[in-house]
Order: C-alpha cells, then structure tokens, then sequence
C-alpha cells in the first residue's frame, strides 16, 4: 500500500470516527428525574448501569410522593418544575395521570415495598410479632414517628384507628415532613420509628426491629410515569424500562423491595 493509499484509509477512518462520535452525542440526552423515597436506594445502583449503556445522563430532584411540602412530587409538577419521569407511589401517580401532568398510559409498576418499624441503635428490640404484641409496643413507645407519604398517612389515618389505639397513642406520635423517619431515630427524636423498609435500610445509627405483622401490613407500589411534556421522551421510557427490566431485579430486591416484574 502506498503512501496516498494509507493517508487516504487515515482519513476515512478518522471521519467514520467524527461521525459515530457526533451521532452518539445526537442521541444523547440528559433525563430529569422527579424520585421518592422508597425506591431511591435500588435507582442509585441502577442509574450509573443506565447511564454507562446509553450515554444518556440522568439529574435528579427528589421528594415525598404526596404531602404538603414544597418538595412532593405533585407540588413541584404543579408550580412548573420540570421533568420527564417521574417514580413514586403508584396510588399517588394515578391522580397525577388524571390531571394530565403524566402522559396517560404510561404508569408502569417497578416494586412492591413494605413496611417496616426501626429503633436506635443499641436499644432493645421491641416485640411485633403479632398483632397484640405490636399493639402494646405502640402503647408502651415514648414518642413514635412516621413519615409523611404513603406510610405514615395509612399508618396515622387507617391503621392506628383500626388497631383501637388513635386515642391513646395521638399526643406522642408524630408525622415526619420531607425527612427520613430513620434519621428522627437515630437521633433519639423518637423512641420508634416507621417507614418503608427501603427507606430505612440505608440509614445508619439505627437497627430495623422488622416489618409490621402480616395483619397490619400494607403494600406500597412504586411506580414511573412519563412526564406530560417530557423534554426526552424517547430516552425517558428507555430509563423507565430499564428499571422495569429484568436487569433490575438484584438491585431492587437487595434494597429491601419486591420487583414488581418477579415471578
């Protein structure tokens, strides 16, 4: 091969290479994600996964699925903020598809989530293995904490009234805004403390007792919806199915979560 023929193939290669470079930065995109709590833990290990395949790049603002603060996720969508998915408690999204501030048709379920009572670390482990027993645990707790999303508003609203006690446990009990209830704990702002496993795994300085009994229990879905307006929505559903993706499943299930796709 002569001298012209390599500069020739030089200059072939090099503009081949410009061009896969340039397309591969056409069809990136950066993804702004609106996340709650509960499935913060398995999407932290997951979007890097993500990111590396793509070459998308994902931002994240983060926020209770429902509540009265300026950081839920329906107050942020409602004063403007923008975003292309968003992933939270499934019974919160529905109104937010309702509202058309997420595309219809596309909710999609990631996990299941339970919940679950926590202490500080070094303090003994109350008895809730039954119902009674998690009964008198309530009634014998100085100060109890929950958050202010899905769990804590069944816990304050549904459960606490069903089990008899409301009356007798009200004045000690406290709903947890914005922050996490594990933190509350481990501080000793509370004696216990409730929220959804996945949101006290990763807590530290304090000790997860269990989750509440079976007959107390309420399941949580977490779930992703497409922005109404999403900016990127072509790489908005690849992160979303991503996560619903079967490449999923060890990350969600060592986050103290079910998938939602396991079988």
């Amino acid at each position: 091969m002569n001298v012209t023929s390599i500069l020739s193939q030089g200059l072939r290669l090099a503009a081949a290479s410009l061009l896969l470079a340039t397309g591969a930065a056409a069809f990136a995109a950066e993804v702004k994600v609106m996340i709650s709590g509960g499935f913060s833990a398995a999407y932290e290990q997951l979007v890097p996964r993500f990111e590396r395949a793509t070459g998308h790049t994902v931002t994240t603002v983060r926020g209770p699925s429902m509540g009265a603060t300026p950081q839920a996720i329906p107050n942020r969508l409602q004063r403007g903020e923008a975003a292309d998915v968003v992933i939270m408690v499934g019974e919160a999204l529905d109104p937010l598809i309702a509202q058309g501030r997420v595309a219809a048709g596309s909710r999609v379920d990631l996990a299941r989530s339970y919940i679950a009572m926590a202490v500080r670390a070094g303090a003994p482990k109350p008895d809730i293995a039954t119902v009674d027993a998690f009964k008198r645990t309530l009634l014998d707790a100085r100060s109890i904490a929950y958050s202010d999303s899905a769990s804590g508003v069944y816990l304050s609203t549904v459960l606490f009234q069903r089990l008899g006690i409301w009356e007798q446990i009200k004045d000690k009990s406290r709903m947890i805004p914005a922050e996490p209830v594990g933190g509350v704990v481990a501080r000793g702002d509370a004696e216990i403390g409730f929220q959804q496993l996945s949101e006290l795994i990763p807590v530290r300085g304090i000790q997860i007792v269990g989750l509440l009994p079976t007959a107390t229990q309420k399941v949580t879905v977490f779930s992703a919806g497409i922005a109404a307006g999403a900016h990127e929505p072509v790489a908005a559903k690849a992160l979303v199915d991503f996560l619903a993706s079967k490449a999923s499943i060890e990350a969600i299930t060592a986050s103290g979560m079910e998938p939602a796709n396991a079988k």
